[in-house]
């Protein structure tokens, strides 16, 4: 585990691009935050970072986006599902059970139990209107390279 003080949202954003630049296809990304913590500018700049061009929103009613660049990103947004069969039923775990791109959740705290093992977990904390702590850890074992990785560009 790791973790980091955003100073702005410009570094925070710049975080997010560089691990998109870097990061291998299959990785799971789970992102916890409150609402206004920086989750969704966070994904928009991975999004850049992976070469994908125009608006990267969040998927809040929508529940999943996808967007293409070097590698495809499955953006989930758990907020609005209240159980869990709903998973199963937007089709979830056809993503994250092997995931083809990268796999981005927001929200992912509200079904913790149903997360795939192997996972990169993003907490993001708002201190105040600019200052951000964002906590990076591993879960599982098969991303540990990616994990390093993203610990060597996260430090400024």
């Amino acid at each position: 585990m790791f973790e980091i003080i955003s100073g702005s949202p410009a570094e925070t954003a710049s975080i997010g691009e560089k691990i998109g630049r870097a990061i291998s296809r299959g990785a799971v990304i789970c992102l916890e935050g409150d609402l206004g913590a920086g989750k969704t500018l966070f994904v928009q700049h991975l999004a850049k970072g992976l070469g994908v061009q125009g608006d990267v929103t969040s998927p809040t009613f929508n529940i999943m986006n996808v967007y293409n660049g070097r590698l495809p990103i499955y953006h989930f947004d758990l907020y609005r599902l209240e159980q869990e069969y709903e998973l199963e039923d937007i089709g979830f775990y056809d993503y994250t059970d092997q995931p083809e791109g990268i796999v981005v959740i927001e929200w992912a705290d509200k079904f913790a139990d149903c997360l795939p093992e192997d996972h990169i977990l993003l907490t993001i904390e708002k201190e105040s209107d600019d200052v951000r702590h964002i906590t990076f850890e591993l879960k599982g074992n098969i991303y540990g390279d990616i994990f390093q990785e993203v610990e060597k560009l996260c430090q400024f």
